[in-house]
């Protein structure tokens, strides 16, 4: 049985292609007996239906749809156009931007902060060294400072270690920062002096 209109208008095309349950149909045809608004529906439907199902569409007149492109662009005020192109170039340029910043979100090597923190002197790619956890820098296993934060550490080595962002420790891994720090000092000197 049909309670209300509403389920009517979902099984308008299901009752005009026959396609029903013969319980439903029946309630559909009691239904559409008393209400005037879903008989006028189905009339509707069944009108549409039948114009587009028809083989013998008429032909528009030869350009026809020039005409109606150029009267529909005529009654589109100029600011919407102008407004869409400036929405489609913001658009262009935020993911131009997106773009670029996830690009460099994903480099291969992370960036150091400080020019002084980057080893000149290559660190041996297989020495072992400890990170702790939520820490910035990696040391060797047998300093003392990594062991008196007694926070919980892993083991990598230090090429690992460079990889994820960590820099290494200037009490242990002395050696290797110091050098580039007197590198540095050195290229700033000859740099002032040739300038």
């Amino acid at each position: 049985m049909v309670g209300n209109c509403e389920q009517v208008w979902r099984e308008i095309s299901n009752y005009l292609e026959s396609d029903l349950d013969p319980v439903l149909r029946a309630g559909m045809d009691e239904h559409l007996k008393q209400c005037p608004h879903c008989r006028a529906i189905l009339e509707g439907t069944r009108n549409v239906i039948q114009i587009y199902g028809d083989e013998r569409l008429f032909q528009v007149p030869l350009g026809f749809s020039w005409r109606l492109r150029h009267k529909l662009a005529a009654a589109k005020p100029a600011w919407r156009s102008v407004g869409f192109g400036w929405l489609v170039a913001a658009a262009a340029m935020a993911l131009i931007v997106a773009g670029f910043f996830l690009a460099n979100s994903y480099s291969s090597r992370p960036t150091v902060l400080s020019h002084m923190a980057a080893p000149i002197r290559p660190l041996p790619p297989d020495l072992v060294v400890v990170v702790a956890e939520n820490g910035k820098l990696f040391h060797l296993a047998k300093c003392s400072y990594i062991h008196a934060e007694g926070r919980p550490v892993r083991i990598m080595t230090a090429r690992e270690a460079l990889h994820e962002g960590y820099m290494p420790c200037v009490r242990c891994l002395g050696e290797y920062v110091v050098k580039v720090a007197m590198d540095f000092v050195y290229r700033a000197a000859h740099s002032s002096r040739s300038a």
